[in-house]
């Protein structure tokens, strides 16, 4: 039996997408806060890291489920945090357009360093090096976004911008080896 393409550019672009647009304004503060800037934001992470993570996850659950795999592998840990973080956007996205209280977030992000950290060493412990770093970008995101949300810190919230873009190059460069990997039969380490 022949196993499918797993959709892992969709969700590594989608992230990526999400990390330029938050982190640029979050770095540049450009342009100034605003009901219609957090309208923008808002739709910009329900849609590219919201929508476009969960549905990678959706597919990487049922490739689990119809492909039967049982026995150790690291998919099961892509699975869920393409669904985790993608429904965690949603959540940051609607908070964002609706106006609610970004607050919130520093203790949502405790959790989700918590994922970071287990991904970052299911990965580097199945040699996957490449996503090994992007959980591990992922821990530094949710590291800073802890004070840069529960104290409303400016200075903590460019760090969390910078380690957004810095994150997002590394996704694009993950998107770059999955669509070359699977279009063009390269093999980029991934």
């Amino acid at each position: 039996m022949t196993l499918p393409l797993v959709p892992l550019a969709v969700g590594f672009f989608g992230l990526g997408t999400g990390y330029f647009v938050y982190g640029g304004w979050e770095v540049s503060n450009y342009p100034n806060n605003s009901e219609a800037l957090n309208k923008s934001l808002g739709q910009w992470g329900i849609w590219m890291p919201g929508f476009m993570q969960f549905i990678t996850g959706i597919l990487l659950w049922m490739y689990i489920a119809f492909y039967h795999i049982t026995e150790a592998n690291s998919i099961y840990m892509a699975a869920l945090a393409f669904t985790a973080y993608g429904v965690h956007w949603f959540a940051m996205g609607l908070n964002k357009h609706y106006g609610g209280d970004t607050r919130v977030d520093g203790y949502m992000a405790v959790a989700f360093l918590w994922i970071s950290i287990i991904g970052a060493l299911i990965f580097y412990k199945t040699s996957n090096t490449p996503v090994g770093i992007l959980f591990t970008l992922l821990a530094l995101v949710y590291v800073s976004d802890i004070p840069a949300s529960l104290l409303a810190s400016k200075r903590w919230t460019r760090v969390k911008g910078a380690f957004h873009l810095i994150t997002g190059v590394w996704l694009m460069y993950l998107t770059f080896a999955a669509a070359t990997t699977f279009a063009l039969g390269w093999s980029l380490p991934l």
